[in-house]
């Protein structure tokens, strides 16, 4: 439908003319268990108000038909009214009443009421999610932001499924046929994009948080926690509950506002297409994070911060949401920012921070150097830019930035001012401007120019020491030169900088301990710090020791010489994740060569005792040798480190988190090595004894991916285990494995499956795409011609969603440089920039995708030609 794309003038013009009071909405789902259904009944009756009596607005309403619209007593004919994805609302009355009777579609793609049935035993279950725009996929609605209100839910299902809502559950009613009917209080005035339903066979667990408030009332909040039934061997909701009860005393004393919503619930649904969502009374969640497997510390500690995140947006986004999309950052940077800080201040997890500085504040700096990258506050203007823009600048460079502005006006005045903040507009909606009077209020600085400077405008500054010594190493000056430019204009804007410089040099034992700091404000394109004249030079200077600012820093030649053989030696772990991101950000940047790199990890993974940073460590060193690495040296730098990998296993503690990182690994490394296969198959068959290594369901599905990737496998042995592991994971294994066979005709089935056929789940889809792309340039580059001809027709014909992850995920972006080459020379860039110059009117959304993707191969090959 042409008109699914709202635009943001016309979300303006509506919110002009109309509020909205009430939403009453009833959905009939029993037509949920017959996969021939493809719909199910909905019906929506919305009160609202409108400023100009004669005027006309429009409904949001993605249907598979509708079969009446009444505005205010009147039928109105359907041939007029409805139009695509929209609603005419005609001659509107002062005070109205609507209703929409259609039929909505169940989903396979995560957006809308995704329908998923069970392969373990044949149950459906049903969940929704609408951001950023599909709500309407679901019932008729106003569907923006700012037209909040509150919402009645009324839904029909099987009598024996649990059914859940934002509110509490007011009344149930058996009905005929075993269905019966849940009614569910109305909410707070909320926006349509977090109102949620869950409907199936879940199994629930329950329990109580309580807490005193300010005035001395007790505040008493039911929790809830969902999962599959064939999930839950597996669920610990109480590990759930008490990362919830931490949180909610945590919340509570910060922002001194109690928690708005009544109830806390927190479902784990299958095929989920984000980590979370903060729908208020009932939180959805990946069911990734219901470990059927061992798990390591890092993965519960991420399933922590992704509680946590989710419970601040209970404050910062559902109870104070932006206007519009182009202030996405004024929920989720805050939540990303909160999350690391709750999990650091109300949990037993110790390395909340260096999580955040080596995956997140990662993910913002390879967001942030794209073409596409935008300032934190973004230009917005419409709901495919909406949708896109769920990214590592509005997620992560967000939350670092206020990271920064945490130390630039104090902790005290930050939350001072968001205790303010949620007094002055609850339950409403903001922008910018309402922030920054919040902060100027509480701290008493004009934050103008620290907006202008640092939410205003894109790019990763970088700052680099500039050191003189005299012949004893003695430090005659240290300046901290700025490289700041404006992505856009090209114009240098130097950002201001409060950050911490350490002093690093040995101990009596060889570690690399903090001998001395300074905290200084860094601002201009060169800034002298006197506080290190006269001082000795370290054996290692670091630049924003303790990850204040954003900025990716740089090394003088002695503390880089430092860092390549001793990095592993820094006791202190967010000092080492600082030094860990920026030499890889030197990687990435080609002024570190992936063969340096794969010494440096070789040197200091044994050593490394946090398993999330050994995990991202080994991942990097992965792609190192795959992207970065030119291919005449990849084989070699593969190799070193498979043995690296291989001697850790038998090496580490049996049972420990970094066994388990080091199989994994094993099994990634060996999609694209046969030198292990034996390894391999003896975890399978249980001939390679690793003592205390658990060969669980997940584990298994890696190796048998790595075997089928080099031909060590057959399908009928995938089938076998399939058998076996009979669960939605299991299939999205053997999804993957049956995908990487190195055969052209399994290759071709795979391409048809993903490209041009529309008979996979959002997560199969996923699958067969992963497996598709374990192979050989070879083999995979027969497709690049169809990756480009289909691109108009796989966007218009697919949810964004769905497209979004064919057109990435297909990019052919694994490619090696030949010798004589120059980078920009390469078939593929050059097939990506003839497809961009000739659709230049491509929808906005999809040629970000290709420009993000042509760039990240155009840094993989300069880095390779870089290595030569």
């Amino acid at each position: 439908m042409s008109n699914q794309n709202l635009r943001r003038v016309e979300a303006a013009a509506r919110s002009a003319l109309i509020s909205v009071d009430a939403y009453d909405v009833e959905l009939d789902l029993r037509t949920a268990e017959d996969p021939d259904a493809a719909g199910f009944r909905s019906r929506s009756t919305i009160g609202f108000s409108c400023t100009e009596a004669g005027a006309e607005t429009f409904l949001d309403f993605i249907h598979g038909g509708v079969s009446s619209v009444v505005l205010n007593g009147r039928e109105l004919p359907l041939d007029s009214a409805v139009d695509g994805s929209r609603i005419h609302l005609p001659d509107l009355d002062l005070v109205n009443v609507v209703t929409v009777d259609g039929t909505a579609l169940y989903s396979r793609s995560g957006e809308g009421m995704h329908r998923f049935t069970d392969p373990a035993d044949s149950r459906t279950y049903l969940y929704t999610q609408y951001e950023p725009a599909d709500a309407r996929r679901v019932f008729a609605n106003f569907e923006q932001p700012d037209l909040k209100a509150a919402f009645t839910f009324h839904v029909t299902a099987p009598s024996g499924w649990e059914v859940a809502s934002n509110a509490v559950e007011t009344n149930r009613t058996e009905l005929a046929d075993g269905l019966s009917r849940w009614d569910f209080a109305p909410t707070q005035r909320i926006s349509t994009y977090i109102t949620t339903v869950l409907a199936g066979p879940y199994y629930k667990a329950a329990d109580a948080w309580s807490g005193t408030m300010d005035d001395g009332s007790v505040l008493e909040i039911p929790l809830g926690a969902y999962c599959r039934a064939s999930m839950a061997r597996y669920f610990d909701p109480q590990n759930i509950f008490d990362i919830t009860k931490r949180g909610l005393d945590y919340f509570h004393g910060l922002f001194a506002y109690p928690y708005p919503f009544g109830k806390y619930d927190s479902a784990f649904v299958p095929e989920y297409n984000l980590g979370a969502m903060e729908n208020p009374g009932l939180v959805t969640f990946t069911e990734a994070y219901v470990f059927r497997s061992k798990a390591t510390e890092a993965q519960y500690e991420a399933r922590a911060n992704t509680i946590l995140h989710e419970m601040a947006h209970m404050w910062f986004g559902d109870l104070v949401t932006m206007a519009w999309w182009d202030d996405l950052w004024l929920k989720e940077s805050f939540a990303d920012y909160m999350g690391a800080l709750a999990v650091d201040n109300a949990t037993d997890f110790t390395n909340s921070w260096v999580s955040f500085a080596n995956r997140r504040k990662a993910w913002a700096y390879v967001q942030d150097q794209l073409p596409t990258t935008h300032p934190i506050v973004a230009d917005i203007t419409d709901l495919e830019a909406a949708k896109q823009n769920f990214d590592g600048i509005t997620y992560a460079k967000g939350a670092s930035v206020l990271k920064q502005l945490v130390a630039y006006v104090g902790f005290d005045a930050f939350i001072e001012a968001a205790r303010g903040y949620f007094r002055d507009h609850a339950y409403g909606n903001t922008t910018l401007a309402d922030l920054l009077n919040a902060l100027t209020s509480a701290s008493g600085r004009d934050m103008g120019v620290w907006s202008r400077l640092w939410l205003e405008t894109a790019g990763v500054p970088t700052l680099t020491p500039l050191v003189e010594t005299d012949d004893d190493g003695v430090y005659t000056s240290v300046t901290v030169v700025q490289d700041a430019p404006d992505p856009v204009s090209g114009a240098q804007v130097p950002r201001p900088h409060r950050l911490r410089i350490g002093l690093y040099n040995p101990d009596s034992s060889g570690a690399l301990v903090r001998t001395g700091s300074v905290e200084v404000d860094v601002a201009g394109p060169r800034t002298p710090i006197p506080e290190l004249t006269g001082m000795q030079r370290p054996a290692l200077l670091l630049l924003n020791d303790e990850d204040l600012t954003y900025a990716k820093i740089r090394f003088d030649n002695d503390s880089l010489q430092t860092l390549l053989h001793h990095v592993g030696r820094i006791p202190d772990p967010l000092a080492r994740a600082v030094c860990f991101s920026a030499l890889w950000n030197l990687v990435r940047d080609g002024a570190l060569s992936a063969q340096d790199y794969i010494r440096l990890i070789v040197h200091a993974a044994p050593s490394e005792t946090g398993a999330g940073v050994l995990q991202l460590l080994l991942d990097n060193a992965r792609f190192a040798v795959e992207r970065f690495a030119p291919a005449e040296r990849r084989g070699a730098l593969r190799e070193a480190l498979y043995s690296l990998v291989v001697e850790q296993l038998y090496a580490a503690e049996p049972g420990s988190d970094r066994q388990l990182i080091w199989a994994r690994s094993a099994a990634a490394l060996g999609r694209r090595s046969t030198s292990q296969t034996p390894l391999l198959r003896g975890l399978l068959d249980g001939t390679a004894e690793v003592p205390g290594l658990a060969v669980d369901s997940d584990l298994r599905w890696l190796l048998w991916q790595a075997l089928a990737a080099t031909s060590n496998a057959s399908r009928a042995e995938l089938e076998a285990e399939l058998e076996l592991d009979p669960t939605a994971s299991g299939r999205v294994g053997f999804t993957t494995a049956a995908a990487a066979f190195p055969d052209a005709a399994v290759k071709a089935a795979a391409w048809q499956d993903a490209v041009h056929s529309d008979e996979l789940s959002n997560q199969l889809l996923s699958a067969t795409i992963e497996g598709f792309s374990i192979g050989s340039h070879e083999l995979l580059s027969v497709f690049s011609a169809d990756y480009f001809a289909s691109l108009t027709l796989v966007w218009r014909s697919r949810s964004i969603e769905l497209a979004s992850r064919v057109v990435a995920g297909l990019f052919p972006g694994a490619q090696d440089l030949p010798e004589h080459m120059v980078p920009a020379d390469h078939p593929v860039l050059v097939a990506s920039m003839d497809w961009l110059e000739a659709n230049p009117e491509a929808p906005a959304a999809l040629r970000r995708i290709i420009l993000e993707q042509q760039d990240q191969l155009l840094r993989a090959l300069r880095a390779q030609a870089a290595g030569r």
